[in-house]
């Protein structure tokens, strides 16, 4: 018998929201273990960055600048560039307010990126490797919140309910076909993006107080994780929740 490895070499991996924060360190783990890395987002100039520090450490990559709610960019662009074995399906964003204090744009803003996107990046991928016969692993970045609520994130819980929901839902139906469908659900993760919310003390006591490892995570906390899932030691799993909270939901 033999372990089932972690590498991915050759296989074409695809990742949205790729410029910065969680997306990034996907892009960064996907590449160290031997994918092609297609990195997708909206701003170009923090591709370029991320693509030539990718390239520096001997790594494949290429950018792909589109918006992601877009459904017909995503199709048009998923069938030029595919089709991909790997998708780590991240982009998303949250607007943490009361719901007394939520207008109908936030709503909007956040079910389009978070949910929308989700469902229109993971279709095209599959139809991709339904086309080719190919197997292949879609992990949609969720959280923690996709399994338990918080104050001020009543419409963030929503769509990650709804990822939730989605996965499950696909990886019955994509199953049989040899592609894996889960989810990452990390805690809260200190990136240039949220550092300055954690300059709060009171709130990042709450948060630490909160994870059963005493800390906030880190970028590298995601690159195992994506990792395994992407390749052949999870061979096995689908329709799983990976939980990289430190704890959180162990409550």
């Amino acid at each position: 018998m033999k372990t089932p490895g972690f590498r991915v070499d050759g296989r074409r991996a695809l990742v949205t929201g790729a410029g910065r924060g969680i997306g990034l360190a996907a892009a960064h783990a996907l590449a160290q273990a031997g994918a092609v890395v297609t990195l997708a987002a909206r701003t170009a100039a923090e591709l370029d960055r991320a693509c030539a520090d990718i390239r520096a450490a001997g790594g494949l990559a290429e950018t792909w600048i589109v918006d992601v709610t877009d459904s017909r960019a995503v199709a048009a662009g998923v069938a030029e560039r595919g089709p991909f074995q790997i998708l780590v399906n991240n982009a998303g964003m949250n607007r943490p307010r009361l719901i007394t204090e939520t207008s109908d744009e936030d709503l909007d803003a956040v079910m389009d990126l978070n949910v929308k996107a989700t469902f229109y990046v993971a279709r095209e991928v599959a139809r991709g490797l339904l086309e080719k016969r190919l197997p292949g692993s879609i992990i949609n970045i969720s959280s923690q919140m996709g399994h338990v609520g918080g104050p001020k994130r009543t419409v963030y819980c929503a769509t990650k309910h709804a990822v939730e929901g989605l996965t499950k839902a696909l990886a019955w139906e994509l199953g049989p076909a040899g592609i894996r469908v889960n989810t990452l659900c990390p805690t809260f993760i200190e990136t240039e993006l949220t550092r300055p919310m954690f300059a709060d003390q009171v709130f990042r006591d709450y948060v630490t107080s909160r994870i059963a490892l005493g800390r906030l995570g880190r970028l590298e906390d995601i690159m195992g994780a994506v990792t395994f899932l992407a390749g052949d030691a999870a061979a096995l799993v689908t329709g799983s929740a990976l939980m990289v909270d430190g704890g959180w939901t162990a409550a």
